[in-house]
């Protein structure tokens, strides 16, 4: 009786096995790498939008008032 066929060369199917899983490991990293640009691309565009750089700070910096008055008096 011939023997199934993935049990006539076992290292041959081991092999396969390994580089099908080592193929879906770097594919897995390969889309979170993707998801992970994506999102942090968004993250600095909008932060650009609202005039800010990356890393939350303000370009310039706080501005204190000094403790006058926000508006100029009119003339």
């Amino acid at each position: 009786m011939p023997r199934p066929r993935h049990q006539e060369h076992p290292m041959f199917a081991y092999e396969l096995h390994r580089l099908n899983h080592a193929e879906l490991v770097r594919e897995a990293a390969a889309q979170r790498l993707s998801r992970q640009a994506a999102a942090s691309f968004s993250t600095a565009r909008g932060l650009r939008r609202l005039g800010r750089r990356s890393g939350g700070q303000d370009a310039e910096g706080r501005v204190s008032d000094g403790g006058r008055s926000r508006f100029v008096r009119a003339a």
